[in-house]
This record gives C-alpha cells, structure tokens and sequence, in this order.
C-alpha cells in the first residue's frame, strides 16, 4: 500500500528486454535504505518488488503483463522516475490509498504555466474515465492529485504546486507524454458495486 506522496525521483541505469519479460535497473539513491530483496516499491506508480540490490541500485522483474499495462517499455537510460516505499503501518496517510496497480496509460494533453505553478489537462484511458469525478482522488505516475475539472472528451485537469514540480518527474512532463492513471481505490469499488447491480436487473 502506498499514499501517492512521493519520497523523490530514481534514475534509470538499465532496462533489459528478456524472454518473457524485462529487467529494469535503477538508482534509488537514498531511498534505498532500509530495503530489502521483496520490497515494494511505487515506480512512477507502478507496484514494483525488488529483486537485487548492490548498493543504491535495485532490480525488478517486470513481467509481459507488466509491460503491456504500463509505459515502462519505452524507458531507457538516465530516464527519471518517481519513487515511494510502502507504507509503514503506523504512518501517516497524507495522500490517498494508492495500490500501486496501474489502471491504465493516460496521455498529456495540455500544460499551462501559470508563473511558478501549472495546470495541466490529461488525458484518460478507457478503463479510467469511470473512476474520474470532480475534486476526487486520482494517482499520476505514483503521485496523489486531486481533479480540478472534469472536462469532455475523457480530460481533467489538475493544478500542481511549485514542490510537485519540482520533487517529481510531473514538472518535465509535455504534451504527449505517457502517464500512468490509478483511480481512486474506493471508487472502484463503488463502481464495480454498481455494474453489477445493472446486470442482475
């Protein structure tokens, strides 16, 4: 479990294809202390175990599942992702309940500077437009957000304050990059509840 505040940014050293899967390398730096083989980690959102660690520098296994759920395919090396390690149970919830289960991939449609902050208009996938409500939760790329406006055409929009930008890898983001969307976790619930309530009628 995580909370979609995220601890910093990791540097891709390596992402190897392998048959049925890929390996991805990445300096944690700091944060990889206190880890350990099997820890979670939220890559850019993505729940993550990892597999190796020699110094700062951990490996995960990332299935063919995994690759096509996610834009980590298209990563290579020196690329920047957001970090978070799981939650520890007697923390604070500053965020919201992030699983770290990537919905879907969303697109940028939209940054609009407004002096040191930005609003930005994304772009969600099919599967994530139903999890979407005004002033709800939302996850992008492991971090927790709340949405400004529903717009048309499956877009919202979100404001992002100066430390966002500058903590995380949303603040190099432009228009047609990838993301990955979580919805809120509650709201799939509620959600499924409700699907399956119309087929019983």
């Amino acid at each position: 479990m995580f909370t979609g505040l995220v601890e910093g940014m990791g540097t891709v050293v390596s992402m190897k294809k392998e048959r049925g899967g890929a390996v991805l390398a990445l300096d944690l730096g700091v944060l990889s202390n206190g880890l350990s083989l099997g820890s979670s980690v939220a890559v850019s959102g993505a729940c993550l175990s990892m597999t190796a660690l020699e110094g700062s520098i951990a490996s995960f296994d990332l299935s063919e599942e995994t690759l096509q759920k996610t834009k980590f395919s298209a990563l290579s090396s020196g690329d920047s992702v957001n970090l978070e390690r799981s939650l520890p149970v007697n923390a604070r919830l500053g965020g919201h309940f992030v699983t770290g289960h990537v919905d879907g991939v969303g697109k940028v449609v939209c940054v609009e500077k407004q002096e040191d902050f930005q609003v930005h208009t994304y772009r969600a996938s099919a599967e994530v437009t139903p999890l979407l409500i005004s002033k709800g939760s939302v996850t992008v790329d492991g971090v927790s957000l709340t949405i400004s406006e529903l717009l048309s055409n499956k877009e919202f929009t979100v404001a992002l304050i100066p430390d966002t930008l500058q903590r995380t890898t949303l603040g190099a983001l432009q228009p047609g990059d990838s993301l990955h969307l979580e919805g809120d976790m509650i709201g799939k619930y509620v959600f499924q509840y409700m699907e399956n309530l119309k087929l019983k009628k």
